[in-house]
């Protein structure tokens, strides 16, 4: 394994620092067990510190004082750092939370970069509005920053997530305090750098990273924080939402769980796609995607036959070395969770779902975190692993033969993130479409949208969107400037 050292410290204010009290975590790699680093363990005096350095930012104008277009060359400079750093920082992500480093490079840093530039190219061509009144009136509805924007961002896709947030945030000239999941904090804190040097003025962009408990509450306790932006588990996110409420109803955004479906008619145009699209997609990132299709419906008459191709693809995901450039599935961001994903693959056996493949712990020896790739079929409903988010490799696999009934089972979830439908016909597309409850439906595909369309989801799955122009929604306020008029002439 390649040595590397980096440093675990905050970034608050343009500076590196230790936690106030001196306080550190380990940060341990899922690929080997070994020790990358030590971090701050940031708590209530660090996320004040953070805060009152946004604040101090967003109140002299260092930033959004700035004219849009000037924003958007630093947008674009920063975007570009992260390219010109691209293996350090997939480097950095591989070796913090297991994912495959050609992922890491090819998926992970240019999708945060162009996210980056996306937002930073497009916050000087939002014009705003002129109210339709009458002649005595003039009436100009604008967007302003909102001032401090919490974001707290989960362990699968640090960079990328981070990037969904901070960007528009950055953009639309808000000050950010980001607090990184504990389990992957380093991306973030390299980041906060990488936007410095691209010229980002100090105190508009801090980093604070520590455990949810002890970083994560504060910030969204804060009652000098504007606005609190969290992607992470359906319970934590309720909390969140709660937290918000009881300090100064700062605006609070969730993007949460999901227990994606993906239903396969039996006049599927391509059903060799259909199969790699449900197998890729649910062990791509080790079944580590809130939008994973972790419950795939296959129409009875041709459920043994898309089965059968299913398993003779399982062998091509067997879990590799992550910083080795064949392979495609890494390892599980930590003993913890890969705990929890064996305890489901326990309990699909327990409760009589048949196992067709993996279902076990993989590359023991190494020291690191790896599951092997698992597919369950005779699922029910009510079994659990089509119920809970298991955010492992594991995929179940139900039946049927109705699609009045499959639509009833798909929306049968508390999660209404994504899902899909495989059909040649477009009537049964769209009307399936239509009456699936969730916040991206995708046809004859799964999950190849990008950066101009919104994410997010119906139910429990969260309030608000990422992604697309709407984000913009989330990271502003509305003004109307009434403005009198009575003209002479």
């Amino acid at each position: 394994m390649q040595k590397a050292y980096y440093d675990g410290r905050a970034l608050i204010n343009g500076q590196r620092v230790a936690a106030l009290d001196g306080q550190t975590f380990d940060c341990i790699s899922p690929v080997d067990g070994r020790l990358l680093t030590s971090v701050a363990r940031c708590g209530q005096a660090d996320v004040d510190a953070a805060v009152a350095a946004g604040r101090a930012a967003f109140e002299d104008r260092r930033w959004c004082g700035m004219p849009p277009a000037a924003r958007k060359r630093v947008m674009i400079k920063f975007a570009d750092q992260l390219l010109a750093h691209a293996d350090e920082l997939a480097l950095m992500e591989t070796l913090d939370m297991g994912k495959p480093i050609k992922y890491a490079r090819s998926v992970d840093v240019n999708s945060a970069a162009n996210c980056l530039r996306w937002y930073g190219e497009a916050v000087d061509k939002i014009y705003d509005e002129i109210a339709p009144t009458a002649s005595t009136a003039l009436a100009l509805i604008q967007r302003e920053p909102m001032g401090v924007v919490g974001v707290i961002v989960p362990w699968n896709y640090p960079m990328i997530m981070a990037a969904w947030k901070i960007a528009p945030a950055l953009a639309a000239g808000n000050s950010v305090v980001l607090k990184p999941s504990e389990k992957s904090p380093l991306t973030a804190l390299r980041l906060a750098e990488l936007a410095l040097e691209a010229g980002i003025p100090p105190g508009v962009f801090n980093v604070v990273p520590g455990f949810g408990p002890e970083a994560g509450s504060p910030l969204a306790l804060h009652m000098d924080v504007d606005c609190i932006a969290f992607t992470g588990s359906t319970r934590v996110g309720k909390q969140i939402h709660v937290m918000a409420g009881q300090s100064n109803l700062k605006r609070a955004w969730t993007e949460l769980g999901g227990k994606s479906p993906n239903i396969v008619f039996a006049d599927c145009p391509d059903l060799d796609k259909a199969v790699e699209a449900a197998v890729g997609s649910i062990f791509f990132n080790q079944g580590e995607s809130c939008n994973a299709p972790s419950r795939l419906f296959v129409e009875a008459s041709i459920r043994d036959q898309f089965l059968e191709k299913a398993i003779a693809l399982v062998p091509g995901y067997a879990p590799g070395n992550p910083l080795d450039q064949a392979t495609v599935m890494g390892a599980i961001v930590d003993q913890t969770q890969m705990a929890s994903v064996l305890r489901y693959i326990d309990l699909g056996k327990k409760e009589g779902a048949a196992l067709l493949a993996g279902g076990e712990q993989a590359r023991v020896d190494t020291g690191g975190c790896y599951v092997q790739p698992t597919i369950f079929a005779g699922v029910t409903p009510d079994m659990t692993i089509a119920r809970e988010e298991i955010f492992g490799p594991v995929l179940s696999v139900l039946s049927f033969t109705d699609a009045t009934d499959v639509v009833r089972q798909a929306n049968q979830s508390v999660y209404g993130l994504q899902a899909a439908v495989w059909t040649r016909d477009i009537n049964k597309a769209l009307g399936v479409a239509r009456a699936l409850r969730a916040g991206t439906v995708h046809v004859n595909s799964y999950d190849e949208d990008d950066i101009t369309v919104p994410f997010g989801g119906y139910k429990q799955s969260g309030v608000g969107r990422d992604k697309s122009l709407h984000a913009f929604d989330k990271y502003t306020e509305t003004k109307t400037t009434w403005i009198r008029i009575d003209s002479p002439v």
